[in-house]
């Protein structure tokens, strides 16, 4: 029997994560403060550099999530390189945050019992004998 073919990380990133991108970034923002590259840094590091969220897609979330008051931003004092935009999560940020999470744990418990995934994956020798 020919066993499927396994997804590759690409697949992984592009399929289950797009969409989420906002509750990501909100996410890393939980432990403090932190500029724009640096909240690249982190999903890319979470994720041991499997997923990577392009920078202009996380301008635009940073942009997105000012303007709705999930986030703040302020300038922080130069350093090297020049003057970093910071990001803060304020309560509406976290409330969303805490929301958009709990409907994730509930599709994926949906999804996983449809998938079947908490039960271990029948034999060859189970299957035998069973009608389609």
């Amino acid at each position: 029997m020919t066993q499927p073919p396994v997804p590759t990380d690409d697949a992984f990133a592009a399929d289950l994560l797009r969409g989420h991108t906002e509750t990501i970034v909100l996410g890393s923002l939980r432990s403090g403060d932190r500029y724009g590259f640096e909240i690249y840094k982190a999903i890319r590091d979470a994720t041991g550099g499997r997923h990577e969220i392009k920078e202009a897609t996380l301008y635009a979330t940073y942009r997105r999530l000012v303007k709705d008051g999930l986030v703040e931003a302020y300038w922080g004092d130069e350093s090297q390189g020049g003057r970093r935009k910071y990001y803060r999560l304020t309560d509406a940020g976290r409330a969303v945050y805490r929301t958009n999470v709990a409907a994730w744990v509930a599709t994926r418990d949906a999804i996983d019992a449809l998938l079947d995934t908490r039960s271990p994956a029948p034999t060859q020798s189970s299957q035998k004998g069973q009608s389609r």
